[in-house]
């Protein structure tokens, strides 16, 4: 392997970890104060039973999602869950104008997401044709 490639793929993995670590830092908090946390879904109009099996989602979304990406085994998917939690929570919780400073680093969040997702070197989701080819 050239040196230019394992830089790349060095470099390629530092990124993929620094975005994960943004949701791997969440987790103390919502698993530490379950119940606080709960509430304040609750609080966005989300009924109490629903806001707690949310949470309890996100975290596994957190946890598979930031393992998927950080250890290259399945980076679209690790990326696209990270999507599924990043964008449903922008919306619901950072589109008051009060809380612009948290709308656009989740913004600039989601689009590394995206970057992840497109240029993907780490076990991609096989394509379509892919699958048809290895039936033949």
């Amino acid at each position: 392997m050239n040196r230019s490639i394992s830089f790349s793929r060095a470099l390629d993995r530092l990124g993929r970890i620094c975005i994960a670590a943004l949701f791997v830092n969440a987790l103390p908090g919502k698993i530490g104060n379950f119940s606080g946390t709960a509430s304040f879904i609750a609080s966005k109009g989300i009924p109490e039973p629903l806001a707690s099996a949310l949470l309890i989602g996100a975290i596994v979304v957190l946890i598979v999602g930031s393992a998927l990406l950080v250890f290259g085994n399945n980076t679209i998917l690790g990326a696209s869950l990270l999507l599924i939690f990043l964008v449903p929570t922008t919306l619901i919780f950072h589109t008051n104008p009060l809380d612009l400073p948290h709308l656009f680093p989740n913004l600039a969040v989601i689009g590394a997401l995206i970057l992840a997702i497109t240029r993907s070197t780490g076990g991609s989701v096989p394509s379509f044709r892919s699958l048809r080819a290895r039936r033949r």
